[in-house]
């Protein structure tokens, strides 16, 4: 596969099939997604991997917790408040989009939050990282993060895989990191959801649209 074709086919997978996915697999993605370009070679990705047994434990505590509401102050601002234009547009619009496809209108608040909590039971994807970075670090390594994690979403189409990035797990990150039993100096960033995509289901049937060149392109 061309990395061209990886990127214009690459889109945020919400519906997985209950289809195995070997876990050797994704780590040898994992791996390969570590040439990532890294400012200083700092490498600052820690990568916590959750498969078979320990991801039922795992979406069975988090049903539990999901059925009680409970949920973490984030340890950061996923988005800056208030958004300004055109970035509060471009985040809400998708939202609307998908939606859209799932037949939930905006006045139907019960069930979007039911939809919304499918986040922590991965779109039922087999396979899950988690994507931690040292709290030392400051945004420039951040943004590596975000390179390797761009890595690895490309590397998994190239083997046949969809995944979902997913910053939602920032209110969640003390379950998270009890359960995993990271070290208190690192933070959790986001996760990946991996596996089979569900072709069949509708909020899999769209893909975002990109902003018109003229409102991010420039010739210096």
């Amino acid at each position: 596969m061309k990395v061209s074709d990886a990127v214009a086919q690459r889109r945020s997978c919400r519906a997985f099939l209950d289809t195995d996915v070997d876990a050797d697999a994704v780590r040898d993605v994992l791996v390969k997604a570590s040439r990532a370009a890294s400012g200083g070679n700092v490498q600052p990705w820690r990568v916590y991997l959750l498969h078979g047994a320990r991801m039922a434990a795992f979406k069975a505590g988090m049903a539990e917790r999901s059925a009680k509401g409970l949920m973490d102050a984030p340890q950061y601002p996923v988005y800056p408040q208030p958004m300004k234009e055109p970035y509060r547009t471009q985040r809400f619009g998708v939202g609307e989009e998908m939606y859209a496809q799932l037949g939930i209108p905006r006045e139907d608040k019960m069930a979007r939050l039911k939809w919304f909590a499918n986040n922590f039971q991965f779109f039922g994807a087999p396979v899950a990282a988690f994507v931690y970075v040292d709290r030392d670090m400051g945004a420039a390594q951040w943004s590596d993060l975000g390179g390797y994690m761009a890595s690895v979403t490309l590397l998994l189409e190239e083997a046949g895989l969809a995944s979902c990035s997913q910053e939602c797990w920032s209110v969640q990150h003390k379950f998270v990191s009890e359960f995993i039993g990271t070290p208190d100096a690192e933070m959790l960033f986001a996760g990946i959801s991996i596996g089979v995509a569900d072709r069949g289901h509708p909020v899999n049937g769209f893909m975002t649209d990109r902003a018109e060149l003229d409102v991010w392109l420039r010739d210096a």
